[in-house]
């Protein structure tokens, strides 16, 4: 009897994409940060997207293994960012918004790097990279800027782009669970 592996790409895409989409309302300006998005960010967007990472490393697969274990660290240390400076240790100190900038653009050039990674593959998985390689730069060009209007453009962009995520995970749930392609990604 053979063994079939699991699909674990719609786990660590659910994890990023519905962080993703409730950051991003905050940056619209709708609601402060708050246990809501930082509980996700750790639990969901952080841990599980590392353990669909994790497996896919295991299964061999390792675009999405870096691509999962990747994000799902950079969920972890945006909390890290928000959170240590609280912890009463003098060296977490508050983040310079030009310097969250920079930690912003390391992001954004390793996310393009990862969307020329997703050439010649889904649609859908492209928009997903490329959506997030320009919400990485618009959101620093915010912190270089501090411009508020600028930081709710990137809001948009990180709606869309988290919804993208989303719709691939339902894409590939359903078209295993239905054993036939459902949506086209």
């Amino acid at each position: 009897m053979e063994k079939k592996n699991a699909n674990v790409a719609p786990l660590g895409l659910l994890g990023f994409g519905m962080t993703t989409i409730l950051l991003n309302i905050h940056n619209m300006g709708f609601f402060p940060i708050s246990s809501v998005i930082i509980a996700m960010g750790i639990f969901y967007g952080g841990i599980a997207q590392i353990i669909a990472g994790l497996l896919s490393f295991n299964q061999g697969k390792t675009f999405a293994g870096t691509a999962f274990t990747s994000y799902g660290f950079f969920w972890i240390t945006l909390v890290g960012i928000w959170l240590f400076p609280n912890t009463g240790f003098e060296m977490a100190g508050a983040t310079p918004a030009p310097f969250f900038g920079c930690y912003l653009i390391l992001w954004g050039t390793f996310t393009a790097l990862m969307w020329w990674g997703t050439w010649g593959g889904s649609k859908v998985q492209q928009f997903v990279f490329l959506s997030l390689t320009v919400l990485f730069f618009v959101l620093a060009v915010s912190k270089f800027t501090g411009s508020e209007f600028i930081n709710q453009i990137a809001g948009i962009i990180g709606i869309i782009c988290g919804s993208s995520a989303f719709y691939l995970a339902a894409a590939e749930l359903l078209e295993e669970v239905k054993n036939k392609k459902v949506l086209p990604y």
